[in-house]
């Protein structure tokens, strides 16, 4: 299988990840009210905290898209480099969270190794790229 294919689809199971797992949060009456109190993990909640949040998920729903698209040696550069930053916050972020926090943090994290392990292994072939 093309390894462009695999890279998109494994950001494709991260972002829907992501997105689930920040959706259940509203379940939780204590993230709730921390929203509405105005602030999300010690962050107050105002424009450069949503233009950060914006940000940091559109940048892998964007590397489903360049992935397939960037020349091989650019797009292989961003896959080795974004999932481990990537893979750090999510670590930060997972500290002191509930099981199902974890849980999607665990296969997030393994997502983003897969995401390396296909870059690295990404070798030059004759596609007109």
């Amino acid at each position: 299988m093309d390894p462009r294919a695999k890279i998109a689809a494994a950001w494709a199971a991260t972002m829907f990840i992501f997105a689930y797992v920040d959706l259940f949060a509203f379940y939780r009456a204590d993230f709730r009210a921390e929203v509405e109190s105005g602030t999300v993990a010690g962050f107050d909640i105002g424009p450069g905290f949503l233009m950060f949040t914006t940000v940091y998920a559109m940048l892998p729903s964007l590397m489903v898209y360049l992935s397939v698209v960037l020349p091989r040696q650019s797009s292989r550069f961003l896959h080795l480099v974004l999932p481990v930053l990537y893979a750090a916050s999510i670590v930060v972020a997972a500290r002191g969270e509930w099981a199902y926090f974890l849980l999607g943090s665990a296969v997030e994290i393994a997502l983003l190794a897969a995401i390396v392990v296909h870059a690295w292994k990404w070798r030059p072939t004759t596609e007109p790229r």
